[in-house]
């Protein structure tokens, strides 16, 4: 193969309303315009990929398409002077993967404005590890510690326990210190949740109540990635003055509840976006992905994957049966 052309998952429209998904080799003068060219070396699944890989408009409009909303690698040419050939470098979310052409290939070009630098602390390995699940989770630990919730304030609920950003924040959350509670719809997981730290592991039906308007206080802080009952209860069993965050719909993007919690207890709903994040607060997270957040079991939570073993984990992905997070090991 040519230095001109690499190999990358392509998702195609094969009939009306059926998406195929094959590795194909493309060109490099096929990518979208940017400042920077990447040799991806590792990238990272998540929920939009499998979702773009179906032919979901709401997350990729146009086909053929290479799905990927993390990379991590080595800048190769770069039209910008913040960022230089040999840099390791970071990109996640944004647009890349969605309706630009995204990491699950062995190159990307994209606009500088996108790109972070690696912290001193996590090799590229180690980024993609985190990926976009540890950054949507340090995103919400920062929303929860920038509100008060501190360690001494309670225990932090933590819901989808077993995916991607679920994993991720039981194993930052434990390594900063806090209690974790999580909750797991399988009932094997309970071993692999308090091998991360988790203090308790409870079942979906511990924590659901859809007929009471108010629960007993028991969050000081929830981290939410499934919406719907499971968030509604878990607002109602905050405690006064504690801090909910969602980022999730897995379980359904509805929210039936009143405003007893947040008028009577003041308590505080967060949404958080990975994906428009202010760079800024990218930066402040992946910093402390590299040190004090960092969890020792990090390895223990990530699957290693090639290129070709992509699709079939993308099926397991929307099928729920995803356990941690999938590394893809691209160069």
């Amino acid at each position: 193969m040519s230095e001109t052309q690499f190999r990358a998952l392509v998702v195609e429209e094969a009939e009306p309303n059926r998406y195929v998904t094959h590795i194909r080799t493309r060109r490099i003068d096929e990518l979208p315009a940017g400042e920077v060219l990447v040799k991806v070396h590792y990238s990272a699944l998540n929920y939009k990929d499998a979702l773009s890989s179906i032919g979901n408009k709401g997350v990729t409009r146009n086909y053929p398409h290479t799905p990927g909303i993390d990379a991590a690698g080595v800048v190769v040419a770069s039209e910008q002077a913040d960022f230089a050939v040999g840099d390791q470098i970071i990109v996640t979310s944004y647009d890349l993967g969605m309706n630009t052409d995204g990491a699950l290939a062995e190159y990307i070009r994209v606009p500088a404005a996108w790109v972070i630098k690696r912290p001193q602390g996590l090799s590229l390995k180690a980024a993609m590890m985190f990926g976009t699940a540890g950054l949507t989770a340090a995103l919400m630990m920062d929303a929860l510690v920038r509100n008060g919730v501190t360690p001494e304030a309670g225990p932090v609920l933590v819901t989808g326990a077993t995916g991607g950003v679920g994993s991720l924040a039981v194993a930052m959350l434990a390594k900063a210190g806090f209690s974790v509670t999580a909750v797991t719809g399988k009932v094997d997981a309970a071993d692999f949740l308090q091998s991360l730290g988790a203090n308790e592991v409870v079942g979906r039906e511990a924590i659901i109540d859809t007929q009471r308007p108010m629960l007993k206080e028991q969050w000081a802080g929830v981290i939410d990635v499934v919406g719907g009952d499971m968030l509604a209860s878990a607002i109602k069993a905050t405690r006064y003055g504690g801090v909910v965050t969602c980022a999730g719909l897995v379980g359904s993007p509805e929210l039936h509840t009143t405003v007893f919690p947040f008028i009577l207890r003041g308590v505080s709903l967060i949404g958080v976006d990975s994906a428009e994040a202010d760079m800024a607060e990218r930066v402040t997270a992946w910093n402390r992905m590299a040190s004090e957040w960092k969890p020792d079991c990090l390895d223990t939570l990530t699957t290693e994957i090639t290129l070709d073993e992509v699709p079939e984990k993308l099926k397991q992905i929307l099928q729920g049966q995803a356990h941690g997070h999938y590394l893809v090991k691209i160069a």
